[in-house]
Formats: structure tokens, C-alpha cells, sequence
């Protein structure tokens, strides 16, 4: 399921008409290391996943309703244009919205921050509910 989600949305956020997303990968606490890792190409959009909590089915699979976090990486300089940045964020939420696949349902906004804590960068985070099952 999270290959299937990981690889669904990258592929719709580097679909998206126009798309100004340069690179989509894992997060790895990319941003708190930035001094530490080869350079990203910006606007950048790392997939984490939050701890997924199985729940048995009579069936003999598991069902799960998980939260998915995008971090969406820009550069800012304290300008005007840097707010653009918002304008993305709605773009990937655009994009997202309702996102499924084989092994998983429906990707839902929950929730929205924006963290200004790594100086030159923005660090929008955009949380999606998702529902999942997986048969052994």
C-alpha cells in the first residue's frame, strides 16, 4: 500500500499542469539536515508516513485509516513573491484531493501548517487521511 501511495502521489505531483515541483522523494527530516545533504532542486515535496494502525478484518486482512504528511519545500527571501509558495500548496491539494488506488481509498485534507523554521526556507506541511486494507 505505501509503494502504491508513494508512487501515485509523485507521479500526480509531477503531472499536475504546469507543475513547478522539481523533486519528490521520502522524508528523512530533509529540512533539519539541509546543511548535511547534497542540494535539492526547489520546490521540493517529501512523503512521510505517519505510523499506520492495522485493525483485523473477519476477512483475514487488515483495514487502516492513515494520515499522510507532504512537506513542500520552497526557498524564501522575505519577498512578496515568496508567497507563492500558498499557491502551491493549494495546487497539491487540488492535485490530491481524492487520490486512490488499488490498495488504498481516497485521499482527504486534514490538516495545513507552514513552519518558517530553517531561515531561507518554507517548510508548508499538508496532511491527507487515507484509507488502506491490505490482505496477507
Amino acid at each position: 500500500m505505501r509503494r502504491e501511495i508513494y508512487t501515485k502521489v509523485k507521479a500526480a505531483l509531477l503531472e499536475m499542469p504546469g507543475s513547478p515541483v522539481k523533486h519528490v522523494d521520502l522524508w528523512n527530516q530533509n529540512v533539519a539536515f539541509i546543511e548535511q545533504e547534497e542540494a535539492w532542486p526547489r520546490p521540493a515535496v517529501f512523503i512521510e508516513f505517519e505510523p499506520i494502525e492495522w485493525r483485523g478484518q473477519k476477512s483475514d486482512g487488515y483495514r487502516t485509516n492513515g494520515l499522510l504528511r507532504l512537506h513542500i519545500v520552497t526557498d524564501w527571501d522575505g519577498q512578496e513573491s515568496s508567497l507563492a509558495v500558498f499557491d502551491l500548496c493549494e495546487d497539491v491539494r487540488n492535485a490530491l484531493i481524492d487520490l486512490s488506488g488499488d490498495s488504498f481509498i481516497g485521499l482527504k485534507l486534514a490538516r495545513s501548517y507552514t513552519n518558517h523554521n530553517h531561515e531561507d526556507l518554507v517548510e508548508s506541511i499538508e496532511v491527507f487521511e487515507y484509507g488502506g486494507e491490505w490482505v496477507p
